[in-house]
């Protein structure tokens, strides 16, 4: 197996890689500090075709694969684990639902705005009192002659406010029925549909997060994705493939967190000497190196049987719960390198803490993860 970066990824990395550093770098703390989702750099991003990665060209797309996908969220995740947060968002859940499972006049109609960022997407499954246990939403929607109508609220939904169009997840059937909830494509300025900011998260800050409500909502029957009633085992294909989006951000965090910590513990002087010299944080060092290089691993494992059309159930949950964790070490153990200095906003790693505490909650926390893989592994 070949494991070098092919001349696209390579080519996308740069291409990431300056644009974090001119047009986001220079403004995250800000950012992180106001809560502010910076819709202007999410359209920047989109007219380089970092908004539809893999979505094919016909539709305005990049046409690339998983690889370069990935890529490029480990580039973004060693700057800002928000605006990172917000690419994958876009990519996996919206547009890869509508690209995935919507009929062939959806795809037409939405993608190419999705994909060019003309518009910003927001995925909804979550509900205020159903997060893991999704069966249990109580969102409704009834038909109505040509339309329904859809009342509840979802909750914790990325780009709630700012998102143009919205693919939601309704209850049409009986609590429970995994057969009984079907997709919806929501557009914004929609009757009846609104949207609050949740405000006060602990990190990825610069990534807008929301309460959907919905009030005598009505969508047109045209606007409903695929059959009635498969919109959660749609859901669940659309989150296979979104893992592999956090676990490559996740590797991204925890790299910037490491690339950080060894920049520091290079500079640091103690006793007469780098820090680094230290064999206590020579082996922090080397234990977060080899957890990224093994995260990485993971993720384009998940990345190369998305590719290949192999299921990735298992791999998927591998890579983003692996990925995540090791995020949240690694952002942890560079707080303990800098000291002092990593408690505080001056230096990055409290940041990337902040960041990675997320990734390990976010499209099925690491328990739903080991849930998954031991049922997996017990077939």
């Amino acid at each position: 197996m070949n494991f070098a970066r092919t001349e696209n990824q390579q080519m996308i990395a740069q291409m990431v890689r300056d644009f974090a550093e001119k047009e986001i770098r220079p403004n995250l703390n800000q950012w992180d500090a106001e809560e502010h989702f910076p819709v202007d750099v999410m359209k920047k991003m989109g007219e380089l075709g970092l908004l539809g990665i893999y979505i094919p060209e016909e539709y305005g797309g990049s046409g690339f694969g998983y690889f370069e996908y990935a890529t490029a969220l480990m580039e973004l995740g060693k700057v800002c684990g928000g605006v990172g947060l917000s690419v994958a968002a876009h990519n996996s859940l919206c547009t890869g639902h509508i690209y995935y499972h919507g009929s062939e006049e959806q795809k037409k109609k939405y993608l190419p705005k999705l994909a060019t960022g003309e518009w910003i997407g927001a995925w909804g499954l979550t509900e205020p009192n159903t997060g893991s246990d999704a069966m249990r939403m109580k969102t409704t929607a009834v038909k109505d002659g040509n339309e329904w109508v859809i009342n509840g609220a979802k909750n914790w939904i990325t780009h709630g406010l700012s998102g143009d169009v919205a693919v939601v997840l309704v209850r049409t059937g009986e609590l429970l029925d995994s057969k009984g909830i079907t997709a919806f494509i929501i557009e914004k300025g929609t009757p009846g549909f609104s949207a609050v900011k949740i405000k006060d998260k602990l990190g990825v800050r610069a990534s807008e997060t929301a309460e959907l409500i919905f009030d005598n909502c009505r969508v047109p029957d045209e606007n409903v994705i695929g059959e009635v009633g498969m919109g959660f085992i749609q859901a669940m294909k659309v989150l296979d493939g979104g893992r592999i989006s956090i676990a490559a951000l996740s590797c991204g965090v925890a790299r910037g967190a490491y690339e950080a910590s060894v920049k520091y513990a290079q500079e640091r002087e103690q006793f007469g000497k780098p820090i680094a010299s230290f064999q206590a944080i020579g082996f922090k060092l080397a234990d977060m190196a080899t957890e990224v290089e093994a995260a990485e691993l993971l993720t384009f494992q998940a990345a190369f049987n998305k590719n290949s059309g192999i299921p990735l159930t298992k791999q998927g949950a591998f890579a983003k719960y692996y990925a995540s964790e090791v995020a949240v070490k690694c952002g942890n153990e560079a707080v303990q390198i800098m000291g002092g200095y990593g408690y505080t906003k001056e230096y990055p790693a409290e940041k990337f803490l902040r960041d990675a505490k997320l990734m390990t909650i976010g499209e099925g926390t690491s328990e739903i993860q080991k849930l998954v893989i031991s049922r997996e592994i017990m077939k």
